[in-house]
């Protein structure tokens, strides 16, 4: 389980004639995302949604307001500890382009404290649920974006971590390799796993997520089930109803 309390995060902006101006990129948001359950972030672009997700990774220090992750009845705090036990999937994750797929994930699970037995398995495995045999000892550098994607929501993967953390997963991949990543999400869910899932493509959210949370300049406007949000706006599909509330708030649809 993690949870966020009244997260907020400021950056100072530098506007014309030496002025400055601070923004809440995330205005107090609170949300809770439970051990078996995935939750999704959908929002315009320059919501909040990285931001946030940054900051429920650990890997961002809020302005205000405090993150807590418990697996079991044990809450961790310990950066190290963390790490261990979060699989987060930036939007914008560099990888080390000299390594091959296989190497980059035997290094990390050198780094997980996974003997080489354990790391040889987990590879298998991943390999087999990204659909990455045809290019696992490929050099980083010389794969397509669809493969880079998936080279890096691998290395999300290899300790097998109890909260998974990803930015746009699918972004970049083609239809079977969506299907994969939601279908191994799906798993993962019933193997009691947190998943926090931030996406552009509405159609995957309202198929996937147990829980919709919609931002938007860095608040919470609706939350609720795919089906409870469509009846509260009187619409069919996610799609129409995120369009209505980007309208209702006063701003033009970026997707």
């Amino acid at each position: 389980m993690i949870t966020a309390d009244h997260l907020i995060k400021t950056f100072t902006r530098n506007e014309k004639r030496n002025k400055k101006r601070e923004i809440n990129a995330v205005d107090n948001i609170s949300l809770q995302v439970d051990a078996g359950e995935i939750v999704g972030i959908l929002g315009p672009n320059g919501a909040g949604k990285t931001t946030l997700l940054r900051m429920m990774s650990k890997l961002m220090k809020p302005t205000s307001g405090t993150v807590s992750i418990r697996i079991g009845q044990t809450e961790i705090s310990d950066a190290v500890e963390v790490k261990r036990h979060i699989g987060y999937l930036s939007n914008n994750t560099k990888l080390y382009g000299r390594l091959s797929a296989r190497e980059l994930l035997q290094m990390l699970g050198v780094l997980y404290g996974l003997s080489e037995g354990d790391t040889a398995k987990r590879i298998v495995k991943i390999s087999e649920i990204l659909s990455m045999d045809s290019f696992l000892d490929n050099r980083i550098e010389k794969l397509s974006t669809g493969q880079t994607q998936r080279a890096s929501i691998a290395r999300c993967l290899v300790h097998d971590p109890k909260v998974y953390i990803f930015d746009e997963p699918t972004l970049g991949l083609d239809i079977i390799s969506s299907a994969s990543i939601i279908d191994f999400m799906k798993r993962e869910r019933e193997r009691g796993k947190t998943v926090l899932y931030s996406t552009h493509y509405m159609e995957e959210a309202e198929y996937l997520c147990d829980r919709i949370v919609m931002i938007h300049q860095g608040r919470i406007i609706r939350e609720g089930t795919p089906g409870d949000l469509k009846a509260q706006m009187g619409k069919e599909s996610l799609r129409d109803v995120f369009a209505e509330l980007i309208n209702m708030e006063g701003m033009p649809d970026g997707h």
